[in-house]
């Protein structure tokens, strides 16, 4: 049975610091107060930085009765947080994948030491360029249990075939940057090396539909289904 829905007094929300290959990266985590084990999540930013709209949705899945860590991928840059499409691409150009995917992985095992979170019970959520690490992840390592990857880049079928988690890949029909026919393929590959897996596409939705900070491609309609899906699919997975 799905708990009650916290509020914000029912949350405990901080600036934390771990250790990833010999560099400390910040982080943000938001859980519940009330003493318990809770599901974590790791949550993954878009290329804007750890921004509010982050932290925002942070705390609304911690209120879902979630412990969740939103690492800065930008941590080894300055900590940087822009409004700027161009400086945004310049920095997640920047970023180095596979060191990255190392630094999400000592997140997800910092997350896993918290006295508040069930070790055996971490998912993994990402919008964007956090949509496509949020897949990698998926592919890459048997530490979690499920993950839900918001109209990410993806990956080739031979690291489909290594998918350890099933997914929920989240997509709009007019994505300008995430094309259908890839989104296709993932179909196909999920279905191909029998992984479980779903996709759901929205109609008329545009990439990064689900951001209500930018007005410009918020879509109302979809990014309430999509949070009723990926909440569906996170209790499925993470509270069995």
């Amino acid at each position: 049975m799905t708990p009650q829905l916290l509020t914000d007094d029912d949350l405990n929300s901080s600036m934390v610091e771990y250790p990833a290959d010999g560099t400390i990266l910040s982080a943000f985590l938001c859980r519940p107060k009330h003493t318990g084990r809770y599901p974590g999540l790791i949550l993954i930013q878009e290329w804007w930085g750890l921004n509010d709209h982050i932290k925002g949705v942070a705390q609304r899945l911690a209120k879902e009765h979630f412990a969740v860590l939103a690492p800065d991928l930008y941590s080894r840059l300055g900590h940087v947080v822009t409004q700027n499409g161009a400086e945004a691409a310049k920095l997640s150009d920047t970023l180095d994948p596979g060191k990255t995917v190392a630094d999400l992985m000592g997140g997800l095992r910092y997350l896993k030491t918290l006295p508040e979170v069930d070790p055996d019970k971490v998912g993994v959520i990402g919008f964007s360029i956090g949509g496509s690490f949020t897949l990698q992840l998926a592919c890459r390592t048997g530490e979690i249990r499920c993950a839900v990857p918001f109209y990410g880049e993806i990956p080739t079928n031979e690291e489909i075939e290594k998918l350890s988690a099933p997914i929920l890949y989240i997509y709009g029909e007019e994505d300008g940057w995430i094309q259908k026919e890839e989104v296709q393929r993932l179909k196909e590959a999920l279905k191909k090396f029998k992984k479980p897996g779903e996709v759901k596409t929205y109609a008329g939705a545009p990439h990064a539909f689900f951001n209500d900070s930018r007005r410009e491609v918020y879509n109302p309609k979809a990014a309430k289904d999509a949070w009723k899906r990926t909440l569906a699919f996170l209790e499925k997975y993470l509270r069995s």
